[in-house]
């Protein structure tokens, strides 16, 4: 998801700047939580991940309507990065 931010091919270029910023805010303090927590239990960080894709989702989901992208494999691609980040 961090990369797609940043990537004018994909996401960048499609996002505002406020949405870039919360989307970079959500990563940013789910990685200073994981750096806190590395002793966590797999349901804690579970709750960590649905809170980040709390966030994201909706801006990424906003943003394929927008294109006209409703459910293509491109979605699905997007959605990867957000737990591949993480």
């Amino acid at each position: 998801m961090k990369n797609s931010v940043e990537d004018p091919e994909k996401l960048a270029k499609k996002l505002s700047d406020s949405e870039k910023d919360t989307i970079k805010d959500a990563i940013k303090d789910a990685q200073e939580w994981l750096d806190k927590n590395q002793g966590a239990d797999k349901e804690q960080f579970d709750e960590q991940l649905k809170a980040v894709e709390a966030i994201c989702n909706p801006i990424v989901s906003k943003v394929y309507q927008a294109s006209g992208s409703a459910g293509g494999a491109s979605d699905n691609h997007e959605e990867e990065d957000v737990h591949d980040d993480l």
